[in-house]
C-alpha cells in the first residue's frame, strides 16, 4: 500500500497539452517577422524576367508609359514633361478614376541610374504601387 494514497485509487495519466513550447516558437516567429517586415518595403523593386521570350498578356486598358530619353527628357506617352517636379501631378491626373491602370517605365540604356531612380521615386510618390520596367529581347 502506497503512503498518501487512499486505498483503491489508481494512477491516472495527465490529459492536458503543454502549450508552452508552442507559444515560445510562435513568439520567436513573431519577432522574426516584425524585424524583417520593414526591410522588405525598402529599396527599388525590379522584377525582370530571365526568359528569352514571354507571351504578352492582353491589357484591359491602354497602359501609361513613361519614357526617359538619353538627353534627360521625360515623356508620358508622347507628351513632354519640362521638369521632374511636374511629373507627379501629371501622373496623378492621368490615373484619376483609373487606379488599376498599368504604368510602365522605359529608359534608354545610357540614362544614368540616378536619373532612373529619381523618376521612379516621383512615380511612387504620385501613388503608383506597381511600376513595370520595359525591356527588349536580345538580338540574335
Amino acid at each position: 500500500m502506497e503512503v498518501g494514497r487512499p486505498s483503491g485509487a489508481r494512477r491516472s495519466s495527465m490529459s492536458q497539452i503543454n502549450v508552452t513550447p508552442f507559444v515560445d516558437v510562435m513568439l520567436v516567429l513573431l519577432i522574426i517577422f516584425m524585424v524583417t517586415a520593414p526591410m522588405l518595403d525598402q529599396g527599388v523593386e525590379v522584377d525582370l524576367p530571365e526568359v528569352a521570350e514571354a507571351p504578352g498578356l492582353p491589357a484591359q486598358q491602354e497602359p501609361l508609359v513613361i519614357t526617359l530619353q538619353t538627353n534627360g527628357q521625360v515623356l508620358i506617352g508622347k507628351a513632354k514633361i519640362d521638369q521632374l517636379a511636374k511629373l507627379g501631378p501629371v501622373i496623378q491626373q492621368a490615373l484619376k478614376g483609373k487606379p488599376d491602370r498599368e504604368v510602365f517605365l522605359e529608359a534608354d540604356e545610357r540614362v544614368s541610374y540616378g536619373r532612373v531612380v529619381k523618376v521612379m521615386a516621383v512615380v511612387k510618390k504620385a501613388g503608383v504601387e506597381k511600376l513595370g520596367m520595359v525591356t527588349r529581347l536580345p538580338e540574335e
